[in-house]
C-alpha cells in the first residue's frame, strides 16, 4: 500500500494570524519534504475564496513542486470539473504529465459547495449531471487519436485535437465518491476511486464495504476494477500532550465557522447524502474521534489499523498532517515519523514499483524534462537568501 500527503489547505479560523500567502508556502515545501522522505505522492485540493481551503489553483502549485521534486507524483485532491471547462483542465493536466515525465495522478470531483459554483457561473443543482458529461469530454481529449467533435447539453466542441498528449497512455482519472452516483460512474469507465474514511462509513457501512461495492459496480459494468484509494487526517501522538494537540487541531478543522453547512434543501438531488455527513459532523466529539475517521495515537496503533484498511483491498492512503492551524514545523514531524515508524511495514505495491522503474527508464533515455529546465524554472530554496 502507497503513502501520500494530502492537503485541503484549510485556513479559515477566527483571530488565524496565518496568511494564505503563508500557508501555500509551507504546503511547497512540504510538498518536497514528502518528496524528499521517500512518500509516494502529493494531493493538493481545490478550494476557493478562501471558505475550506486556500488554494485555487493546485496545478500551478504542483509544477512548481515538480521542479524541485523529482520521484513524488502529482495530484490534485481534487479538481473541481464543474467550476472549469474540461477540455482546458485536459490541456493544463496533460502538459504538467509531460513536464513532470508522467507523474500526473490527475483526479476529479463535482464538489460541494455552492458558493464556490455561483462566482463561475456554474450550475450546482446539475453538478452530478455537468460532472458526467466534462468528465466524458476530457477523457477524449486524452485518448482521441485524432480530431473529433463533441456535442452534449453542456459542453460543444469541434474539431478539436489536444495537444500534448499525456506521457501516460492511458492517464487514468480518479474520481472522488461520496456518493453510489460517482462511484458508477467510475466503475462504468474502469476508473480509480477515493474515498473519505468517515464518508465511506456514513453512506456505505465502512471502507472495506465500499470497495466491495466498487468492485461490484464495475463488474455489472463489465469493467476491470482501478485503484482504490482513500484520504485520512492523522496524528501520531505518543504522549498524552501529543494526543491532545492532535484532538484540539481535529476539532478545530470539523468545528470551523467557515465550512457551511447547507440545509438538503439547498442539496441538488443527487446530493442529498450530504445531509448524513453533515449530521456526523454536527455531532462530533473527541470520544468519536477514532479509525472510522482519523488515525490518532502512537505508532504501532496506527500501524494495525492501517493493516486493516490494507485488508479492505486499499491501494493507497493519503495523510491529512497540516489541518486544524498544526504548527508547520511539527507537520513536518509529523511527517517524517510517519515514514519511519509505520510506512515501512507496507511494502510497495507491485504496480508502482513497475511504474517506478518504467519511469527512471524513460527519463535515463531522453533526459527529465524538469532536469532540462532546472537552471531557469527551479523555485528559490531558502538557502539563496
Amino acid at each position: 500500500m502507497d503513502f501520500g500527503y494530502f492537503t485541503l489547505s484549510d485556513n479559515r479560523y477566527p483571530g488565524n494570524p496565518r496568511t494564505s500567502e503563508q500557508f501555500m508556502d509551507d504546503i511547497v515545501a512540504e510538498a518536497i519534504h514528502a518528496d524528499r522522505i521517500g512518500m509516494h505522492s502529493v494531493w493538493i485540493g481545490e478550494h476557493h475564496f478562501n471558505r475550506r481551503g486556500s488554494i485555487p489553483c493546485p496545478g500551478m502549485l504542483l509544477a512548481n513542486v515538480a521542479a524541485v521534486a523529482k520521484r513524488v507524483r502529482l495530484a490534485p485532491a481534487v479538481v473541481v470539473l464543474p467550476l472549469h471547462n474540461p477540455i482546458a483542465v485536459a490541456e493544463e493536466w496533460a502538459t504538467l504529465d509531460r513536464l513532470s515525465g508522467g507523474r500526473v495522478d490527475f483526479a476529479m470531483g463535482r464538489g460541494y459547495d455552492a458558493a464556490e459554483y455561483a462566482p463561475f457561473g456554474a450550475d450546482f443543482q446539475e453538478s452530478a449531471e455537468i460532472f458526467a458529461e466534462g468528465s466524458e469530454l476530457l477523457w477524449r481529449c486524452w485518448t482521441e487519436e485524432g480530431p473529433f467533435s463533441f456535442t452534449g447539453r453542456y459542453y460543444h466542441a469541434e474539431n478539436i485535437e489536444l495537444a500534448p498528449k499525456p506521457v501516460q497512455q492511458p492517464l487514468i482519472p480518479t474520481v472522488a465518491c461520496f456518493s453510489r452516483y460517482s462511484m458508477e460512474l467510475a466503475a462504468r469507465r474502469g476508473w480509480n476511486i477515493i474515498f473519505a474514511p468517515f464518508a465511506a462509513t456514513v453512506m456505505f457501512g465502512g471502507l472495506a464495504q465500499a470497495v466491495a461495492d466498487y468492485r461490484e459496480a464495475c463488474a455489472a459494468a463489465g469493467t476491470t476494477p482501478g485503484q482504490a484509494k482513500c484520504s485520512y487526517f492523522i496524528h501520531v501522538a505518543d504522549t498524552p500532550a501529543e494526543d491532545a494537540l492532535g484532538r484540539e487541531c481535529l476539532l478545530r478543522y470539523f468545528g470551523n465557522p467557515g465550512m457551511e453547512r447547507p440545509t438538503a434543501a439547498q442539496m441538488p438531488p443527487t446530493m442529498q447524502y450530504m445531509a448524513k455527513v453533515h449530521q456526523w459532523i454536527r455531532d462530533l466529539k473527541s470520544a468519536d474521534l477514532d479509525d472510522s475517521s482519523v488515525l490518532l495515537g502512537p505508532a504501532d496503533g496506527i500501524l494495525e489499523s492501517l493493516k486493516r484498511v490494507e485488508a479492505a483491498g486499499l491501494d493507497e492512503v493519503i495523510l491529512y498532517f497540516n489541518l486544524g492551524l498544526k504548527p508547520h514545523e511539527v507537520v513536518l514531524d509529523q511527517m517524517s515519523r510517519f515514514m519511519k515508524d509505520v510506512a515501512p511495514a507496507f511494502p510497495t505495491p507491485p504496480t508502482t514499483a513497475r511504474t517506478l522503474a518504467a519511469r527512471e527508464r524513460a527519463l535515463t533515455s531522453r533526459g527529465s524534462p524538469s532536469s532540462r529546465s532546472s537552471s531557469r524554472f527551479s523555485p528559490r530554496t531558502d538557502s539563496e537568501g
